[in-house]
Order: structure tokens, then C-alpha cells, then sequence
């Protein structure tokens, strides 16, 4: 039980997350900007931890009527709040949702694109948390990890990245995102 409560104070709270999805925050983390490198038409995202839909929403229009995006959040309310936003954005039947565990992911469908704004700091397990999402990636997909530098140190985030190298991942590129330190993954030839 101690160690519920501890984990939980990792996580944002939903309705903190109002702060971080305003009309300001394009000027520094403009989502088409970001992602349109690595979304197509078409393709299988997934947001973990999407807050209210920051980048879902983003991911939804990218992917086109043809693709789906997974929404993935441990906050119910993150996840209504984010279909509420959908809805009024006409892109909610190209999204879908899924609660994850306390200590799991759980799920399994696999995905061309994998987002992980901000978040990966919150996680208790890294790698079981990286292992989850390396079993998520296509053979060719691609996965990227963006991490606050306020939160996180050089020396976290270089942690961060070798237990990833350990699981077979392999950074393509590490993208200029503004207060961010990232890395794109794909997996190694062994891994796919």
C-alpha cells in the first residue's frame, strides 16, 4: 500500500494537465512540427501517457481515416477529458483508449509509431516499462522518448538510454525538441 501511494505521487495529476495543453505551449512544442517526421497516413500510433491529448489528437489527424492511435493512461479522467477533446476536433473514431495497470502497460496490439512525451520520469520500472513498449513496435516501427530537462539530468536520461541499448533498442536520432532531452528509437536487426 506505502509503496502505491509513493508510485502515485510519480504521476501527474489529471487536472494538472490543463496547464500543459493551452495555445502557449505550440510556440515550444508544436505537435505537427514534432511528429510529422515519423506519422503517416495510414499508420498504428500509440500516446502513452497523453494527458488530455496534447499529441493524440495531433497523431489522429496525421494518421489520416485510415490509421487508429492508442491512447494509453493509468487516469480515467485523462482519458475522458481526451475523448471529450476528440470529439470536438472530429477525430474521436481514430482513437481509441486503454486503462494500463498500475505496474503494466497490458496491452499488446503492435504499433508503427510510439510516443512517450514527457512521462518516462514517472515510471517506477523503466525496464520493464521499455520492455512492454519495445514488444509494442512493429519491426520497422519507431519509438520516441522526450523527457523534461527540468526533471530530468544528463546522467538520468543517459541511464534511461542504456537500459533501452540493453533491450535492443537503437537511437536513429535525437531530435531538437525545445526544454526536452529525446531519442528515436528503432529496434536492432536481432530484434525485430
Amino acid at each position: 500500500m506505502i509503496e502505491e501511494i509513493k508510485d502515485k505521487k510519480h504521476v501527474c495529476p489529471w487536472w494538472l494537465c490543463f496547464t500543459f495543453d493551452n495555445p502557449l505551449r505550440r510556440i515550444f512544442h508544436d505537435p505537427v512540427k514534432i511528429l510529422s517526421p515519423y506519422v503517416h497516413k495510414g499508420d498504428t500510433a500509440i500516446d502513452i501517457g497523453p494527458g488530455m491529448g496534447y499529441f493524440t489528437i495531433p497523431l489522429a489527424e496525421l494518421v489520416g481515416s485510415a490509421g487508429c492511435v492508442t491512447a494509453i493512461d493509468i487516469q480515467p479522467k485523462m482519458l475522458s477529458a481526451l475523448m471529450e477533446r476528440a470529439h470536438k476536433k472530429g477525430v474521436e473514431e481514430r482513437i481509441k483508449t486503454h486503462l494500463a495497470g498500475p505496474d503494466s502497460i497490458g496491452f499488446y496490439e503492435k504499433a508503427d509509431f510510439i510516443l512517450a512525451f514527457w512521462m518516462v520520469h514517472e515510471v517506477p520500472d523503466q525496464l520493464r516499462f521499455l520492455s512492454e513498449i519495445r514488444n509494442l513496435m512493429k519491426p520497422e516501427g519507431m519509438f520516441l522518448m522526450v523527457e523534461p530537462v527540468i526533471h530530468v539530468s544528463k546522467k538520468k536520461f543517459s541511464r534511461t538510454l542504456e537500459t533501452a541499448k540493453g533491450l535492443g533498442f537503437v537511437i536513429k536520432e535525437s531530435p531538437e525538441i525545445s526544454m526536452s532531452r529525446s531519442a528515436l528509437f528503432t529496434l536492432g536487426k536481432n530484434d525485430r
